[in-house]
């Protein structure tokens, strides 16, 4: 069974064809409000899952805190975003996780190419998508070098775009400056900025005192997974007024006359304007979750309730399997260099 991951994230035609034509049970439609939204993750639980797949980690929050009874009934699970697994490593600490997860999102095959390429190209996909704005150009900001805002940074450059990274972590703000971005703060980057990107998996990243500081026609979208990177209640409360410009874009009037165009309510803009990933760098994440449920399933007793990675045979047996589908054939080792490899002794 299934159910959205994000209020904004179901492809409606997708749904009803997992339905009709596979019988498979579908909770979820595109655009639905938050009570909706967990009436939905609440219908699939009831089926008594034993296996969960997250994608976000609000399944497995409502199994843990609303939906206790069922908990008995779970081996294991997966995880498959930044965000979802450090909530969970939160929960594991805390002692409120009770069943083993693996951390799909850490696999190289997934984090390395869904979150750099797919990421990349999506989120600026749902921009141009929504706006019709020419990158060339403009100023981007993106908020956070992991991955994700790698991949961001990489595909706006293409464009044309000037882009401008802000981060909180010295090393990944060190990195941008040699991948060949300006690093600012968001302070100064909300003045000079066209476009805003999140990509951080926290909260309050654009604030009011951004919103204060942006100029007139200024873009802010989020591609973290919660809405809550972009502070919208800020944002409502420093604005005059609100209409939806285009769709997925709503347009806030600035006292002082400026204005705020919002993309896909704060949500995942890849998937809310859209249609998130291409399947040719996904099917290496559900390869990762599929291997990952098959090895949960013969070695869950052998697991405590942790956050497990994905082990690493299976993550080189799916770079394996993706080369193999790009008929890319790599070198081997001879045994000679075997030998060199795990000896000390051959030196200068």
């Amino acid at each position: 069974m299934l159910c959205g991951s994000n209020p904004l994230s179901t492809q409606d035609d997708v749904a009803a064809s997992l339905i009709k034509d596979y019988g498979i049970a579908t909770y979820a439609i595109k655009g639905e409000d938050n009570p909706t939204y967990y009436a939905h993750i609440s219908a699939a639980l009831d089926h008594k899952p034993q296996i969960t797949m997250d994608d976000g980690a609000d399944l497995v929050t409502q199994l843990l805190t609303k939906r206790t009874d069922l908990i008995s009934n779970v081996i294991g699970g997966t995880e498959e975003t930044t965000t979802g697994v450090i909530r969970l490593r939160a929960m594991a600490k805390d002692g409120t996780l009770k069943f083993p997860v693996i951390a799909v999102n850490d696999a190289q095959t997934k984090h390395f190419f869904d979150n750099r390429y797919g990421t990349g190209q999506s989120t600026l996909d749902g921009i141009i998508r929504a706006t019709n704005l020419l990158l060339a150009g403009l100023k981007l900001v993106i908020a956070g070098y992991g991955w994700c805002g790698r991949g961001v940074a990489m595909r706006a450059k293409g464009l044309g775009a000037d882009v401008i990274v802000t981060e909180i972590d010295p090393t990944r703000a060190i990195e941008a400056v040699m991948d060949g971005f300006r690093v600012m703060t968001m302070h100064e980057a909300a003045k000079i900025g066209d476009i805003f990107v999140t990509v951080t998996g926290n909260k309050s990243v654009l604030s009011g005192e951004h919103f204060s500081a942006m100029k007139d026609g200024a873009v802010i979208c989020n591609s973290g997974h919660f809405n809550v990177e972009i502070d919208i209640p800020a944002l409502e409360k420093v604005s005059s007024a609100k209409r939806q410009a285009r769709p997925f874009v709503d347009e806030y009037g600035q006292k002082d006359g400026r204005k705020i165009y919002l993309l896909g309510e704060g949500r995942l803009i890849n998937l809310a304007a859209a249609e998130g990933h291409p399947a040719s760098v996904m099917d290496m994440s559900f390869a990762n979750q599929a291997l990952s449920a098959e090895y949960m399933m013969k070695n869950h007793k052998e697991l405590t309730a942790k956050v497990y990675a994905v082990p690493e045979n299976i993550d080189k047996h799916i770079a394996k399997l993706k080369l193999e589908s790009m008929n890319v054939t790599i070198d081997k080792l001879t045994p000679e260099q075997e030998h060199y490899l795990a000896s000390w002794n051959e030196g200068t």
